[in-house]
């Protein structure tokens, strides 16, 4: 505990607050409405590692994707005003991947407050439908009170974004203030009907299907959850961009409920008997659009769970709702054990129905070919062949993405960085914060090249601290995931969507980095050893450039194809 004999400045006291709550790293952009923060942050002694970047976005998104990796609250600071605009990004990925975060803005000085003073912004009302509470900061002396709450209320159910504001006078007043003590988490528990109807359930039924998702997981759950699908033999599907729930090699991963995908995985979840969904809220991506499963009410017997209690019932009517955190539902089913007689029963048929869902799994796991001299399915397989098992993978949006779900097999816990939100130019800033939180772990990022250029600036970043990311940019010359709705919406109609690029190569050797342009799949492998000996040896960030036919728009489906039949299914409605 720190001393509260002496008066500090606001700005000591949150830092001091800060580290009580046992945080390591800030990610920010500097602002004058702050200064006396980062003066905080600048003390002798101080164990906060400041990483500064290039935009708000990327502090943002570095932020949250420190959050996802480490459990605690990533930690952002940024101005007033524009700084806060740019920042709101992060926020939003944050409250919808179920991240804990908090974003510190610096603030107008309080005698200023309601007269849109220069940068003024009413954060309440900018944040109040996105932040899962937002708060203004009056008083110094009330710093350790209220920035406590702020970290309960960031950790504890459904995980997601606090907004803390900090008028710029309010952090120079010199006050004595009590530190609070480090937070803790709080969480509910299954019951024991609960647990008692849940294991009924499965014991009668013959084709289960558990869903995994949401936020609120750690290692140790992982863990847990492994043990009881092993113990039950169930199947598990990964909600959308949540493969490292389970490591995707174990054989009763059967598959991704994302974007696209595969025809076998719909027919099964849908003629399952018992699903159990464990975490995700199972909302639009990975339902189908809400078409996987009736609403409110589906055809198969349900079990719900989720860390707020206001998710459960708001789509689907489910048999047995339980609230609970993962970590305590997945290390309390992991002790559980089948009734007496009903593995028997039920084995063999259970044990067939994970294999089939298995085999469907790996028969998708092999991409077609598609058309121009770089594959990226191909590229895909090798990389699945020589990454760790520990790599972390992140991505923003496109359609480049769908290769990278569809064929990459993610290692287990936190080895992927991907917004469900669906955030363009998250994987860059996503990669630098995987570097610091892991570096020695292997950190890719795959990016479109509409995506990459919404955070490329970050390359400065990633070469200020000395981190090897390595970033594979799929170039295809146009905003993809766009043109291919507009090919299906208005074939034929190409407007808006073409992108003329910067030189990716010199763009990375700009930073001090390496880069490689990669114009056939044969020559991948060999560009992709350099450009990981390079990141590790040199510690900067490297760039591989694949230039991409535009017809490969799916690994099943070309844009003439799209166009083609949008044109057909047009003509036939006239």
């Amino acid at each position: 505990m720190l001393t509260t004999s002496g008066p500090r400045s606001g700005g000591e006291i949150l830092i001091d607050t800060l580290k009580i709550h046992g945080v390591d790293t800030v990610f920010c952009l500097p602002g004058e409405s702050f200064l006396a923060a980062i003066d905080a942050l600048a003390g002798a002694g101080n164990p906060i590692r400041t990483i500064v970047t290039r935009h708000e976005a990327g502090a943002a998104h570095m932020a949250e994707a420190y959050g996802k990796l480490t459990g605690q609250p990533g930690i952002c600071f940024v101005t007033r005003g524009p700084g806060a605009s740019h920042a709101a990004i992060g926020v939003h990925t944050a409250a919808q991947d179920s991240t804990p975060m908090i974003l510190f803005i610096g603030q107008v000085s309080r005698g200023m407050l309601g007269r849109e003073a220069w940068q003024e912004v009413d954060f309440r009302q900018m944040f109040g439908g996105m932040a899962k509470w937002v708060v203004e900061i009056d008083r110094a002396e009330r710093i350790p009170e209220l920035v406590s709450r702020a970290f309960h209320v960031a950790v504890s159910g459904r995980p997601g974004p606090v907004v803390v504001s900090l008028p710029e006078d309010m952090l120079v007043e010199e006050v004595v203030a009590a530190d609070a003590r480090p937070y803790r988490r709080a969480a509910a528990n299954p019951s024991a009907d609960q647990l008692s109807r849940f294991v009924e359930m499965i014991a009668d039924a013959e084709r289960p299907v558990v869903i995994v998702g949401g936020g609120g997981w750690n290692a140790r759950a992982c863990e847990d959850l492994r043990t009881f699908i092993e113990i039950f033999d169930l199947p598990v599907v990964a909600g959308f961009r949540r493969q490292d729930i389970l490591d995707n090699r174990h054989p009763n991963y059967i598959g991704h409920a994302g974007l696209g995908p595969s025809a076998a995985l719909v027919r099964r979840i849908r003629s399952a008997d018992l699903i159990i969904a464990i975490g995700g809220r199972l909302g639009e991506t990975t339902t189908s659009g809400y078409t996987l499963f009736e609403v409110p009410r589906p055809s198969q017997r349900f079990v719900h769970v989720h860390t707020d209690p206001n998710e459960l019932g708001r789509i689907y009517q489910a048999d047995l709702l339980v609230n609970a955190g993962m970590p305590e539902f997945a290390a309390t089913v992991a002790r559980l054990r089948p009734p007496g007689g009903s593995q028997a029963n039920r084995g063999g048929l259970r044990k067939a129905w994970v294999a089939a869902g298995r085999a469907e799994f790996i028969s998708d796991q092999t991409p077609g070919s598609m058309p121009g001299p770089v594959d990226l399915g191909a590229v895909m397989l090798h990389l699945r062949e020589v990454l760790p098992a520990d790599a972390i993978i992140s991505n923003g949006a496109g359609n480049y993405a769908i290769w990278v779900h569809k064929f990459h097999r993610y290692g287990g816990f936190r080895t992927q960085l991907a917004p469900t939100s669906g955030s363009m130019g998250y994987g860059l800033p996503a990669a630098i914060a995987a570097k610091l939180a892991h570096p020695a772990r292997t950190a890719v990022c795959f990016a479109g090249d509409g995506c990459f250029l919404m955070s490329a600036n970050e390359l400065a970043t990633a070469a200020q601290y000395g981190l090897g990311v390595i970033a594979i940019v799929v170039n295809n010359g146009m905003y993809g995931s766009i043109r291919m709705h507009q090919e299906k919406e208005y074939p034929g109609r190409v407007h808006a969507t073409a992108l003329d690029n910067p030189d990716f190569v010199a763009l990375a050797r700009a930073f001090g980095g390496y880069g490689e342009l990669v114009l056939k799949t044969n020559d991948f492998a060999a560009a992709f050893a350099r450009a990981r000996a390079f990141a590790d040896e040199k510690r900067k960030p490297a760039i591989l450039e694949l230039r991409i036919d535009p017809e490969a728009i799916t690994p099943t489906a070309t844009l003439t194809q799209l166009r083609e039949r949008a044109l057909a299914a047009r003509d036939a409605a006239l």
